[in-house]
């Protein structure tokens, strides 16, 4: 009788054992960014404070933009992911050039802002579904009514100096025999003041800078973008920490539905087809062809030919 009460001693415990074993095998599975920020019960953003319209400082000094409500939509995801309702959520700012440091050791959990993902960069951190696909296009007036590439035949355009822009149109230059007098710019305010100035008929750059220079200008009406692209797509992507699957399942899941919901389109429009704090400009940058692709089947690749 007493090994009967023995044996069902040791069954209870080990049913015990058995039941209690996912959540404490729960709990040791986090690891990296979740584990950090589930001690922390804090999440750190990193973000710019001119990277317009991604990441920048609205009226009252504090981020904006469309990359940070792209982060916040993550940060909410980690909050019930971790079932921490009261989840502290940091900002730090970064630059270009502290951006992957910051990432690397620790200091910020997601950088926020327009980081372009390529190979290179993929050796020291990783991205999550691409929120941006900028490319080399044009800026003209409308006026002009140049809308193909073949349009820019025989016409004087402007890149900036150093530039892989620059390259591009020469390249297109040669290839497609278009007698292009091509001139180099010390910056992008003096590129496109020679459009303005009627000194080129076209300024060559992303098209991202080229929508915000059009909108910030006193005419923003007088300009267009070409549609057509002298390259391929370049991704940018919230940046994460390498090497760390679980974190990024988390915010790759996040952006995911955000991108393929009606939500996703109604927050590209709010910030690249409307007007924007605080100065009230409207980039007027549609969202292109790869665009709609990008946001009904996302991905993060750092390859421009997946796009």
């Amino acid at each position: 009788m007493q090994s009967d009460i023995a044996r069902r001693g040791v069954a209870a415990a080990l049913g015990l054992t058995l039941a209690l074993a996912p959540m404490s095998l729960r709990a040791e599975e986090l690891t990296g960014t979740l584990k950090k920020v589930k001690d922390a019960n804090a999440i750190v953003i990193g973000y710019r404070d001119a990277s317009v319209p991604f990441s920048y400082l609205g009226a009252d000094q504090k981020p904006i933009g469309y990359a940070m409500d792209i982060c916040y939509k993550i940060a909410d995801a980690v909050k019930a992911k971790l079932n921490l309702p009261n989840l502290e959520v940091k900002l730090n700012p970064v630059t270009s050039a502290t951006r992957i440091p910051l990432m690397a050791n620790g200091t910020i959990d997601l950088e926020c802002g327009s980081t372009t993902n390529n190979a290179e960069r993929e050796k020291q951190v990783w991205f999550t579904n691409s929120h941006f696909l900028t490319a080399t296009r044009y800026v003209s007036k409308k006026s002009a009514n140049l809308h193909t590439i073949e349009d820019l035949k025989g016409k004087t355009v402007v890149s900036t100096s150093g530039t892989t822009n620059i390259k591009q149109i020469n390249e297109a230059n040669t290839e497609r025999k278009l007698g292009l007098t091509i001139l180099p710019a010390k910056d992008h305010a003096e590129a496109f003041l020679m459009v303005e100035t009627g000194r080129a008929a076209a300024f060559v750059m992303d098209d991202v800078l080229l929508a915000s220079l059009a909108a910030s200008s006193k005419d923003p009406s007088a300009y267009e973008i070409s549609t057509e692209a002298l390259s391929k797509p370049e991704p940018y992507g919230i940046m994460l920490r390498k090497d760390d699957t679980e974190f990024k399942k988390v915010a790759d899941d996040a952006t995911a539905k955000l991108y393929t919901s009606p939500e996703g389109k109604a927050l590209y429009d709010k910030w690249f087809t409307k007007t924007i704090p605080p100065r009230n400009i409207n980039l007027n940058l549609p969202m292109s062809a790869e665009m709609k692709k990008q946001f009904t089947t996302p991905i993060s690749s750092p390859d421009p030919a997946a796009y």
